[in-house]
């Protein structure tokens, strides 16, 4: 009895090892879906901050042709004027005005004094030469007292206007200031001529060139848009905001919508290339990287891939990986190397 009871519990010890290896040998699956690993043409964006500032291309900068003493201002920074505008008035210095007034007796005196060499020659008193430079000296009078007289030195008070419609963008006198003749008073810009001067960071400045297309929208203004391109691209560090200015025009049908200053976002779209996607669910990170699975012959397999270009939908990938290729998109943080996968219908 002893002997019957052993071989049957060696029977049954036999039967559970023999059936824990069979169902033991099986690997456990998990329930994906996949989708393919394609090619594509995609292009980076930059996402940039930029200020409006009026085209300098379209400014027009005002001087005094003559020193002397500002008496009256009319308008301020900021402003729009309309053509003929009143701008300033000036009073010509003291000493300005005597030069002009000296120009004035020195014409006289030279016209006398060739209407005296032209009655000594005819008494033949005086030779042609004295007369010709008789001439020439009254005619470098006149041309002085007409170079003083442009230069406004012949009024004792002089009006600035406004050349052109458009807005003071930059003034530099007050009423009462003493100026000297060439100073700067004022910028008058093209109110229908703006641009967005755009900063980039110095490390992506390679990626940028005139000719690239650009989204602009108002930080404020959420209904703005506009689709401009850029137009120069500046070689140097703004010293102000530490980054490279890259200027797009912003489209004449839409520069009333704006006020000198704004802050504006863009996107810079860099130049498209084609290159090997996946969905973005299908890519993975870790501490050793990031990867994706694919899918061949029921198993998953662990591919180390370098991200690119992040879009929408996509992922730019680098790697041991081909288009065509079958890439696990939903269930792949369950998955291990190597493990058994079925696909979800």
């Amino acid at each position: 009895m002893n002997i019957i009871n052993k071989a049957t519990l060696f029977i049954l010890v036999l039967f559970f090892i023999v059936s824990s290896e069979l169902y033991g040998a099986e690997t456990p699956s998990v329930l994906v879906r996949t989708d393919m690993v394609s090619k594509q043409t995609i292009s980076e964006t930059l996402h940039v901050y930029g200020t409006v500032l009026p085209d300098p291309d379209q400014s027009i900068s005002l001087s005094m042709s003559h020193g002397g003493y500002i008496t009256r201002v009319w308008c301020r920074l900021g402003q729009r004027v309309r053509k003929d505008d009143k701008l300033l008035e000036l009073d010509a210095s003291p000493s300005g005005r005597m030069q002009f007034i000296q120009a004035q007796r020195e014409v006289d005196f030279a016209r006398q004094e060739l209407a005296h060499q032209q009655r000594l020659e005819k008494e033949q008193l005086a030779t042609r030469a004295q007369v010709e430079a008789a001439k020439k000296t009254l005619l470098d009078a006149q041309t002085n007292l007409e170079t003083l007289r442009k230069q406004g030195l012949g009024e004792s008070h002089e009006t600035l206007v406004a050349p052109m419609d458009g807005i003071i963008t930059q003034l530099n006198i007050t009423q009462g200031q003493r100026v000297q003749a060439e100073a700067t008073a004022m910028l008058i810009a093209s109110e229908d001529k703006l641009i967005v001067s755009l900063g980039v960071e110095p490390e992506d400045l390679r990626f940028i060139q005139p000719g690239l297309k650009v989204t602009l929208s108002s930080v404020f203004e959420q209904d703005y848009k506009a689709t401009t391109t850029v137009r120069e691209v500046h070689a140097m560090i703004n010293p102000h905001t530490h980054l490279v200015d890259v200027l797009a025009a912003i489209p004449d049908e839409q520069v009333d919508h704006l006020v000198l200053g704004s802050s504006m976002k863009a996107l810079i779209e860099l130049a498209a290339h084609n290159t090997l996607v996946v969905p973005r669910s299908a890519l993975l990170k870790d501490e050793k990287g990031d990867y994706i699975f694919l899918v061949a012959k029921g198993k998953a397999y662990r591919v180390a891939v370098s991200r690119g270009v992040d879009t929408r939908n996509f992922v730019e990938i680098q790697g041991e990986v081909q288009a065509g290729d079958i890439v696990v998109v939903t269930g792949n943080y369950e998955l291990k190397d190597g493990m058994s996968v079925r696909e979800a219908k």
